[in-house]
Formats: structure tokens, C-alpha cells, sequence
């Protein structure tokens, strides 16, 4: 097992690592939109947000030598639902012709007010 951090991400608001190789697959913690310089989220509607959060699961798949076209799954959290549609949009300049599994789900709340959360598995 190799733990897996980058500054180019936001350090870990709790107990745990941005990432954990295992076994030739990378497990990527969730990523909301914090900006990796101040650790504060960036202000903007889920569209904006969504994009840093891509961004911020770029670095850390970046850093284990792994790239969006490495992804096997997925899970969006989503404050709103209705926020689906917006989410997509983003997400899928990411992943255009590499579709891995995924799933999405609405959460009451996430950390620090964000508005959606996304985690990733990768194979490596």
C-alpha cells in the first residue's frame, strides 16, 4: 500500500490521504471544490465548483501517474438532484469517450457547505 498526496490537490480536512495505492488500483478520497492554495471553498454555483473539483481529482490521479482515462468508477454526491443535469455537463468534458461506472446520489449536507463531492477508483 502507498499513500498518495500532492499539493497541487487540497490537503485532507481530516484524518485520512488524498489517495491510497493498493493492489494496482488507486482509491481516491472525495473531492469537494476546495482551492488547493488557501484550502477554502471557491465561492460559485455547482457548475463552478464541479470544475474545481475535477481539477482537484486530476492532480491527485496525476501524482499516481494515472490520468481520467484510468477511472473505473465513480460516485457524485449531490446537495440537489436538481443539480444532475449542470454536474453531467462538467463531469463529462472529463470524460468523454472513457465512461467508467458510476453512481449519484443526494446527501443532505456535505463538508464545508460544498455543493457536490466526488470520489474516484483508478486502476494503476
Amino acid at each position: 500500500m502507498k499513500v498518495i498526496s500532492t499539493d497541487k490537490a487540497p490537503a485532507a480536512i481530516g484524518p485520512y490521504s488524498q489517495a491510497v495505492r493498493a493492489n494496482g488500483l488507486l482509491f481516491c478520497s472525495g473531492q469537494i471544490a476546495l482551492d488547493p492554495v488557501t484550502g477554502e471553498l471557491i465561492q460559485g454555483d455547482v457548475a463552478v465548483q464541479a470544475e474545481r473539483v475535477m481539477e482537484n481529482i486530476a492532480a491527485v490521479l496525476a501524482e499516481a501517474g494515472a490520468g481520467f482515462a484510468d477511472v473505473i468508477k465513480t460516485t457524485i454526491y449531490l446537495v440537489e438532484m436538481g443539480d444532475f443535469a449542470v454536474v453531467n455537463e462538467v463531469y463529462g468534458r472529463y470524460f468523454s469517450s472513457h465512461k467508467p461506472a458510476r453512481s449519484t446520489v443526494a446527501v443532505k449536507s456535505l463538508p464545508r457547505g460544498a455543493l457536490l463531492e466526488i470520489e474516484v477508483v483508478a486502476g494503476v
